[in-house]
């Protein structure tokens, strides 16, 4: 299962082509969007930014719940998995780590440039956002300013134990493959290290040039080789934890 992060979607520059290279390797790949991430009909293009406002970080961990649910149970592929594993890029990284720590069926996991904690947000910011209820977004790729209710931060806050990856990471018993880019300007590559010291014992592959998106870009043009080396081997750590 291969989860999308902030600002991303399914069909964003690598994610078809790691879809493509994973079923090629042999397993079965259920991708999907998070239902408040703001990409409608129009492909790959932010047209639905009120409901991408009224996202919440409970509401994406509650929905790959449900797609894990529908994955075991055979709903959405032709026969039901032996074992399932979970790919997360970004905060959809954050999410896989929460997901697995509370799911035992959950046989293999890879996170990719994994974010370490959801509280990204200074007190001054979010003060401001409490005021104005609102807070906005610059997409760098479109140029859009996106914006993010308060009903965001209010959920972070309530639910902080839940959405604690930190605590989530040392709860987690399936083999756990880090990658992470050492060029990463966006989730510094620390983040890696803060993941696997919480851990009961995750690998880190540090890609060596690689930034947050492994040089790939969208509209993808290829595979640059730090993309390359990050996808070989998750393919390699599926192979040796998970049945296909």
């Amino acid at each position: 299962m291969v989860v999308h992060g902030f600002k991303g979607f399914k069909d964003w520059g690598f994610f078809p082509h790691v879809c493509e290279h994973l079923a090629a390797a042999g397993f079965a790949v259920v991708s999907f969007n998070f239902s408040r991430n703001g990409v409608g009909e129009d492909f790959g293009e932010f047209t639905e930014l009120d409901s991408f406002a009224a996202n919440t970080l409970s509401c994406e961990l509650d929905e790959l719940s449900a797609i894990v649910d529908e994955t075991i149970s055979g709903e959405l592929l032709p026969r039901r998995p032996r074992t399932v594993g979970l790919l997360g890029h970004s905060r959809g990284g954050g999410q896989v780590v929460l997901g697995a720590a509370a799911d035992e069926r959950i046989g293999a996991v890879v996170t990719w440039a994994a974010v370490s904690h959801f509280d990204r947000w200074t007190e001054e910011s979010k003060e401001q956002w409490r005021q104005d209820g609102y807070v906005a977004v610059l997409n760098q790729r479109t140029g859009q300013q996106m914006p993010l209710n308060v009903t965001l931060l209010e959920d972070y806050e309530a639910n902080h134990v839940r959405l604690d990856i930190q605590r989530a990471a040392g709860r987690i018993e399936a083999p756990w493959l880090i990658v992470h880019g050492n060029r990463d300007d966006t989730v510094p590559a620390e983040e890696a290290d803060v993941l696997a010291r919480a851990s009961q014992g995750a690998r880190i592959v540090l890609v060596d040039g690689a930034g947050h998106t492994f040089e790939a870009r969208h509209p993808f043009e290829g595979p640059p080789p730090q993309l390359q080396e990050a996808l070989d081997r998750t393919i390699r750590h599926f192979q040796a934890h998970l049945e296909t």
